[in-house]
């Protein structure tokens, strides 16, 4: 897709100057300056912890006490509320959705705004049609009087921005819209923003994506430390100049790939199966994976290489079918427990609800997989166990305020690397890796990929699954494509190309690239 051109008025629809934020004796914002015009996507960039969120919350009216001035449309006064804020034309699509499950999507979609007639009735009729009209201009299949807990993940968040934008926004934040979204659903956002623009709004647009910032983004604003680094035109600012004000060094080698040499085979895959519900997930895969080696698997939404990752992890139990050898022993992974003794780790796609527990420290998110090894006799050595989190704190470079601390409190990134530490530090020899980038920073994906590559020196053994065609392509020994649960095809690391990959991932067999 060809990124967005535009020609924003002169005068801002918001201005923010000089904006500074304080929490007690931390100032989250420093003298910031940022404004968004009509008709442009103004992408607001950094890592976690860099003042994004704290610089939205202002503008959406949820921080009140700030220091520095705001003017929205013709008025410069503060705001009340975030009442106020939509009042004035500013509608914010948050990372995290704030829909309620139970009420359908009509009645979510106006939530806080309900129609009603002259003596407080709902309309529902009126509700369902404006629904509707929406629903049609997104082309979603749903129907309004649907309950939002009936939709997958993706659906629920088209919701969440039909839901801000029916509010006739002039300036719609977006904070990670695409997080859930398949390829074919962000090409339409992505569409619906041009019309948005046409239409004379501004967009403020978040993400970690590089690749959407090459797409969408008219002007960029960097923040680091709750101070503002610049702001360019997107046209003008170079990716490498981008990433050296994000995280405030020079990148010369952004994927990390040291001279590693892949030793004797690790694992080994012979016509292995998952069946489940009547449904065939996996179907009768063979692969084998070295020590030291990192093997990409490749593959569309519904490919199955998240299954497989997970019916070798032992969470499908027996349904998982085949003969898989590991250290040149025959092994069966009929559950996550067995799979862990046997040293293979699995860190899954969706930290939040599979990988951590968010209410949970980072201590007890840390060991939570070694429990064993901290409680001999059936009592917990805390001592040990505090010991044991803080060593994988420092490997991983955590960033907390304290150990102690609830996980959900935690950026995104940080929250990634206890999910982390909690496998590395139970020692494995496979490593089971499904987007380990997802969601996080562009200074922590960096860590991340320093981090395989030192534990593919290490002799560890990977298996990768990430939708990010540049990461797999620079971080993979050999790529693996799947399609429909079968491979279709198989690449070295100096003969794969993005064309030929998705091909393969389409199901255009034919085309091996390795012995």
């Amino acid at each position: 897709m060809t990124r967005i051109e535009s020609s924003p008025d002169s005068r801002p629809l918001v201005e923010m100057a000089r904006i500074t934020k304080r929490f007690g004796r931390v100032t989250v914002l420093d003298g910031v300056d940022f404004a968004v015009h009509a008709g442009e996507v103004h992408v607001l960039a950094g890592e976690n912890g860099a003042g994004k969120s704290t610089l939205i919350k202002i503008l959406a009216g949820v921080h009140t006490d700030f220091e520095g001035g705001l003017r929205i449309g013709d008025s410069g006064s503060r705001l009340a509320g975030p009442l106020d804020a939509a009042r004035r034309g500013v509608a914010v699509i948050h990372q995290e959705l704030s829909l309620v499950p139970s009420m359908s999507v009509a009645d979510n979609v106006f939530l806080g705004r309900t129609i009603t007639g002259r003596i407080g009735l709902v309309q529902d009729r009126r509700q369902h049609t404006e629904t509707r009209r929406l629903l049609d201009q997104f082309g979603m299949d749903v129907a309004p009087d649907q309950a939002v807990e009936q939709l997958p993940v993706a659906s629920q968040q088209l919701v969440e921005i039909i839901k801000a934008l029916g509010q006739d926004a002039r300036v719609i934040v977006m904070d990670e819209p695409t997080s859930a979204l398949s390829a074919p659903e962000v090409v339409k956002l992505f569409r619906w923003i041009c019309q948005l623009k046409a239409r004379g709004c501004g967009i403020v647009y978040i993400t970690h994506k590089m690749e959407e910032i090459e797409q969408i983004a008219d002007r960029i604003s960097v923040l680091r430390d709750g101070q503002l680094v610049g702001t360019a035109l997107a046209a003008e600012l170079t990716i490498p100049k981008l990433i050296h004000w994000m995280v405030g060094r020079d990148v010369e080698r952004f994927y990390s790939r040291s001279g590693r040499h892949a030793g004797a085979e690790r694992l080994r895959l012979e016509r292995f199966s998952v069946r489940r519900g009547g449904w065939c997930l996996v179907d009768d895969i063979s692969l084998s994976v070295r020590a030291g080696e990192i093997v990409g698997l490749a593959g569309l939404q519904g490919s199955g290489n998240s299954q497989l990752l997970m019916g070798l992890f032992g969470a499908y139990g027996r349904d998982a079918r085949g003969s898989v050898v590991l250290d040149g022993v025959g092994f069966r992974p009929v559950s996550p427990r067995r799979s862990i003794q046997r040293r293979m780790a699995l860190l899954t796609n969706d930290r939040k609800t599979t990988g951590l527990v968010l209410s949970m420290s980072i201590v007890a998110n840390t060991t939570m997989a070694q429990l064993q090894q901290f409680s001999p006799g059936g009592w917990c050595r805390t001592g040990r166990e505090r010991a044991a989190a803080i060593r994988m704190a420092e490997v991983l470079h955590l960033r907390a305020a304290s150990i102690d601390m609830p996980v959900g409190q935690l950026s995104g990134g940080n929250q990634q690397k206890v999910a982390l530490a909690k496998w590395v530090l139970a020692e494995p020899r496979v490593l089971l890796l499904d987007e380990p980038t997802r969601g996080v920073d562009i200074g922590a994906k960096w860590e991340i990929y320093e981090l395989m590559d030192h534990w593919a020196s290490q002799g560890i053994s990977i298996l990768l699954v990430t939708s990010e065609m540049p990461e797999l392509l620079a971080m993979s020994d050999r790529i693996v494509v799947m399609h429909r649960g079968r491979i279709t095809a198989e690449f070295s690391h100096e003969q794969a190309e993005a064309d030929s990959i998705l091909e393969a991932a389409m199901g255009q067999t034919g085309r091996v690239d390795i012995e």
